[in-house]
């Protein structure tokens, strides 16, 4: 395909997830009927989708269009890149010629963006990430508008961390540790190929997001060695994983199971083993809460869900968490501990479940509480940890 080809099949799928059409779906509807496009098109064509949604006011303010639409945002990102469009000829799959309303914006000067619209947030979001944030609010959202950097975790007790990066240099991946978490390598270079790899074939690595690590080593540094732990709302089980791997015996649970259909391959991958609950019981010596949020600290890599986010939504969601921790205070033993974690940067749903859960749950003490943010490379994500009380 070429560069106008890959655009123009980019506008197509933009304009059916601007029409409410999942991002995942549109593309995979996309590629089976493009049986022409290799995987480097399919791959460039995926990134100009992420990109127009990361981006999306900041594109349509560039684009100078009154309309959202797929096209405007695809003419705002390459004025953006101090681009034109080449070859819109409207032939050989290519977008149709500019028009002169078109061809005069790209020729105007630059847009004065609004604070919103150069974080590429709703306004509505902006006292939220200010309340959170501080001074630090414009730069997070900054880095939420970029792709978000691959990591994996490497299985401690299946290799070392040098023995991996050397093994992936041998693919075209360059691999480097982090210092957030032990087993963390960032991934650059050839990183679509890591699947192909041994090292992932054969369960070493693990695609992991770097924070995700570190909720799950914070976590392990308050546990006693091989102990048991319930993870709650468990999803795809990244985390379940990377607790059986450092040698907890794990349990599994998610309100909806069929969210968990993958863990069972990818922990016989690893080597380890995690049990799926259906009914959790009582006096669990740990239990896992990372329960549903507004994604907010993963947006780079999710980034259609900041859209879709309401304060109507935002709301539901606090009032799923408080339940959620309720429940879960009370599958965790005397003197246990329950961890409360969410990928959102909000206070809402943060701090403020915690306090909330202290107004309403007494004989409970935080003994830790960590945040991290896009700045410290990963994803935002929150950790509470509560102790229970021994009687």
């Amino acid at each position: 395909m070429t560069p106008a080809a890959r655009q123009s099949a980019g506008i197509a799928i933009i304009d059916r997830i601007l029409a409410g059409e999942p991002a995942e779906a549109a593309l995979t509807r996309w590629a089976r009927g493009a049986r022409y496009a290799g995987s480097g098109d399919r791959d460039a064509v995926r990134d100009w989708v992420f990109r127009a949604l990361r981006q999306r006011r900041s594109a349509r303010a560039w684009s100078g269009a009154e309309a959202e639409s797929g096209r405007a945002l695809m003419l705002g990102m390459l004025r953006m890149d101090g681009m034109r469009p080449e070859g819109w000829t409207g032939k050989h799959h290519a977008p149709a010629p500019l028009t002169e309303a078109e061809a005069s914006s790209l020729s105007a000067p630059p847009p004065v963006l609004s604070r919103g619209e150069a974080g590429d947030i709703p306004d509505w979001m902006l006292p939220l990430f200010d309340a959170a944030l501080g001074a630090q609010a414009d730069t997070v959202l900054k880095c939420l508008r970029e792709r978000a950097p691959v990591f994996v975790r490497v299985h401690a007790r299946r290799a070392q961390v040098a023995e991996v990066i050397a093994e992936l240099a041998t693919a075209g991946i360059t691999a480097a540790p982090h210092p957030l978490a032990r087993q963390a390598l960032q991934l650059e270079g050839a990183t679509r190929r890591l699947k192909q790899t041994a090292a992932f074939a054969e369960g070493r690595v693990e695609l992991q997001d770097l924070a995700s690590q570190a909720v799950t080593e914070t976590m392990a540094a308050h546990l006693p060695a091989g102990g048991s732990v319930l993870d709650y709302c468990a999803g795809g089980g990244g985390k379940a994983l990377a607790l059986a791997a450092m040698g907890f015996a794990v349990s599994a649970h998610d309100a909806d199971p069929r969210r968990m259909r993958g863990l069972l391959p990818r922990a016989e991958r690893a080597g380890d083993r995690v049990a799926l609950v259906e009914t959790p019981r009582r006096n669990w010596p740990c239990v896992l809460a990372d329960v549903p949020c507004s994604g907010s600290g993963s947006w780079r890599r999710a980034p259609e869900a900041k859209w879709r986010l309401t304060p109507g939504r935002l709301a539901a969601l606090q009032a799923t968490q408080d339940a959620i921790l309720t429940r879960c205070a009370d599958l965790v033993a005397p003197g246990g501990l329950l961890a409360f974690a969410t990928c959102s940067l909000f206070r809402e749903e943060n701090a403020e479940r915690i306090a909330a859960f202290h107004d309403h749950l007494p004989g409970w003490s935080e003994i830790a509480q960590h945040v991290w943010t896009p700045l410290d490379d990963g994803d935002g994500f929150f950790l509470s940890l509560l102790r229970r009380a021994s009687t």
